[in-house]
């Protein structure tokens, strides 16, 4: 599947990017400024639900981020407090650096849940990092006062912000990094933590402790939080192998649907037969490439995963005429796409004693599936398409989806490779369903 799929732009941008300009519209209003508890409240509040949701949904990652922006703040908040020769800027120069630091590490690092090895491993280190913090943030002149000052060539470069060069250059990498894995993954928790790292910083240039700062301080946990709903959402509404809609979302699709409309179901030809041959991975690796083709499907249509080897698409607002030609391009599509095996699938072995034949000479056994010289072989698969349309009728929508099964059986009997509308008989070319190349 391609990095930029349909609803990309919307799941990048909302909701870190609307809450970034409300804050600073109503930033630019003098509001906080009046309403210092307020601010506080919804802070606090934002961070409590937060922490709450990330421990129930089990987010380590989003739970470790609020964590991450409440020590900043009060760090950077006490040594402000307590500034003698310069503890407050120097505390504000590290945790500048070291924020965007432990958001790229949590990217990076596999989600794991809260088992104890990786929630200890992350305690040490914000431990060590606290005594970092504490020793570079004594009375001047402490060892490493000046440790992120003159990296760049040029010390006038972004000289009107009180943050070092140093951090800003660690924002733009793992802003960066998080993108990156955002288009691979499309998963909010990567858009809401650099909408959230963002706001953090820009609490981090107007001052700790003040209203204007705790307000993106509280904005950052409010994304964070909202992050946590949408992968719970996305959980519970998408096909976590293809990453379409499951159907659960299908369900709640067709209860608004009103007529007319069309719905189209999809079957991968011969899967079973492919699946015996080449193993459950190579399988799945078959449902991602099909899926990733049925996302670029056009004249508004929207595909969904409804299990197993069968998609169904909802066209609203169109019959089945008009979706047509659409279907047809979709179909050759995926018959003109081709992939390469890339492992054997250990599940495709046989059980039973033959399962391991081998043995080295030190005694230990080797597994070797019959399929195992397949891998790097290019194949291509075909779908066959059943379609039937409501007609601006009053039917049931049980009984358009029945129809589309049916129009969808006719196409296997038919050849496969091929889209076949209810109620009509259209003359059809058969198609192999399985291509493979050397």
């Amino acid at each position: 599947m391609g990095f930029w799929t349909q609803g990309s732009l919307k799941r990048l941008l909302l909701p870190g990017v609307v809450l970034l300009i409300i804050g600073y519209l109503v930033l630019a209003t003098g509001f906080p400024r009046s309403h210092v508890s307020l601010i506080d409240y919804c802070y606090y509040a934002a961070l409590a639900a937060g922490l709450g949701l990330a421990w129930r949904f089990h987010s380590s990652r989003v739970f470790s981020a609020l964590l991450l922006l409440l020590l900043a703040d009060r760090t950077v908040i006490f040594f402000s407090g307590v500034e003698t020769a310069g503890q407050g800027l120097a505390a504000l120069e590290a945790i500048s650096f070291l924020l965007p630091l432990n958001f790229a590490l949590l990217a990076l690092a596999p989600e794991r849940g809260f088992v104890s090895p990786a929630v200890a491993l992350r305690l040490v280190a914000l431990f060590c990092q606290s005594v970092f913090v504490a020793v570079i943030c004594r009375p001047r002149p402490a060892a490493g006062s000046h440790l992120f000052r003159g990296w760049l060539p040029n010390p006038a470069w972004l000289s009107a912000t009180r943050i070092p060069q140093v951090s800003w250059l660690a924002l733009v990498i793992t802003l960066s990094l998080l993108l990156v894995r955002f288009l691979r993954s499309q998963k909010p928790v990567d858009s809401g933590s650099a909408w959230a790292l963002l706001s953090a910083f820009l609490a981090l240039e107007t001052g700790a402790g003040g209203p204007v700062s705790r307000a993106f301080m509280a904005t950052a946990a409010v994304i964070l939080v909202i992050s946590v709903v949408e992968t719970s959402y996305l959980m519970a509404y998408h096909d976590d192998l293809t990453n379409l809609p499951s159907r659960r979302a299908f369900n709640a699709a067709i209860a608004a649907l009103e007529a007319p409309y069309t719905i189209a179901a999809v079957d991968i030809d011969h899967f079973k037969k492919f699946n015996d041959s080449y193993g459950h991975e190579t399988g799945d690796q078959v449902l991602r490439m099909v899926a990733g083709r049925l996302a670029q499907v056009t004249g508004y249509g929207h595909a969904y995963r409804i299990g197993g080897e069968e998609f169904t698409i909802l066209f609203p607002g169109r019959n089945a005429e008009q979706t047509g030609e659409h279907l047809e391009l979709l179909r050759a599509l995926i018959e003109h796409s081709t992939f390469r095996i890339r492992v054997a699938d250990r599940r495709k072995a046989k059980r039973g004693p033959d399962r391991r034949r081998s043995t080295t000479r030190s005694g230990l056994r080797w597994w070797r599936p019959r399929f195992e010289s397949e891998a790097g072989r290019e194949l291509s698969v075909t779908v066959s398409i059943g379609v039937a349309e409501s007609a601006g009728e009053t039917f049931p929508v049980a009984e358009i989806i029945e129809q589309a099964d049916k129009a969808l059986y006719r196409a296997k009997a038919n050849g496969r490779n091929r889209v076949e509308i209810a109620g009509a008989v259209r003359p059809g070319r058969k198609k192999r369903a399985v291509a493979n190349r050397a």
